[in-house]
């Protein structure tokens, strides 16, 4: 909501409720109404959720997470449709666009061929270029197996920008420490094989989040100009 009032064009994207653990009806309300405040701008990433230790605290069987998961996500898209529900009750706010973006994170304890008829987009963590290269090309070849239209890929990336601009990627958790040139070059390459957004997370990031902010605006995002369309 903050973030909404904020802001006026730029995305708003949340990655991930993990599902099972929250009610669909909450779910689904509270994301219809940012959607709603935020003229439409909210993408809703969702997942099962992969910490043993958060489920016991919810008095939730770890090993129910792909079941309930699958039900929470049909109750979300029953409860953001236009239509009114089958015992009469409706949740509002609807979507502004009659459909709530939804991005499935990973696996989520689903078989490959649901998550390719599913979801708005895929959400998928970084590996190497061929085999990332590949899984996508499997995702698409999925959909496209089913009638679906191909739909976007997105890989969130933790990045600690070093000093020097061409210094060689190191990995850290889920990402890179390399310099800011050496991103530009591994986000063109995840342009190549096929990747649509890359969500750049500074939490491991050990320069200033302002002067990190500003290489990235000088020296990476120039080569990747958002289009209109």
């Amino acid at each position: 909501g903050l973030l909404a009032g904020q802001t006026r064009e730029i995305t708003l994207g949340v990655s991930s409720i993990v599902l099972p653990l929250r009610h669909p009806v909450h779910v689904a309300k509270a994301a219809a109404s940012v959607d709603v405040l935020s003229g439409g701008r909210l993408v809703l990433g969702v997942a099962s959720g992969d910490r043993p230790q958060e489920y016991p605290r919810f008095g939730i069987d770890y090993a129910t997470r792909g079941e309930r998961f699958r039900a929470s996500y049909a109750a979300i898209r029953a409860l953001t449709s236009s239509q009114t529900l089958p015992d009469g009750v409706d949740v509002l706010p609807k979507p502004l666009a009659g459909r709530l973006p939804l991005m499935i994170t990973g696996g989520s304890q689903q078989s490959d061929d649901w998550l390719a008829a599913h979801g708005d987009g895929w959400m998928t963590y970084p590996r190497e270029p061929e085999i990332q290269a590949g899984l996508i090309a499997q995702y698409r070849q999925r959909s496209h197996d089913q009638g679906l239209p191909a739909r976007p890929v997105m890989e969130p990336l933790y990045i600690d920008l070093a000093e020097h601009a061409d210094a060689a990627p190191q990995k850290i958790h889920l990402g890179y420490r390399l310099g800011v040139h050496r991103l530009r070059e591994y986000l063109r390459e995840r342009q190549r094989i096929g990747v649509n957004h890359v969500a750049l997370n500074l939490r491991f990031n050990r320069a200033g989040t302002e002067p990190s902010l500003q290489q990235l605006a000088d020296h990476v995002l120039p080569d990747f100009p958002v289009h209109p369309n």
